[in-house]
């Protein structure tokens, strides 16, 4: 069952770390959001593969608590 990533807070895309087909180990950093000026790196919960990435670099007035990758 695939596990979804979500974004913490509301902020912008600083960076995209990860593409589908991408292997990940837990803890490995998928992508970086700006909130207030500061950088809110978002982990792997666990080991898998990257199947979706609904997020790109540089999106702005991300919401909060939206799903941004999913792990197989």
């Amino acid at each position: 069952m695939a596990e979804q990533v979500t974004t913490q807070s509301p902020g912008n895309i600083w960076k995209v770390l990860v593409k589908p087909g991408d292997a990940v180990k837990e803890g490995d950093v998928l992508f970086i959001m700006e909130v207030m000026k500061m950088e809110f790196p978002h982990e792997a919960p666990r080991a898998g593969t990257v199947t979706a990435v609904y997020i790109a670099e540089g999106q702005e007035n991300v919401d909060g608590d939206i799903v941004a990758v999913e792990i197989d």
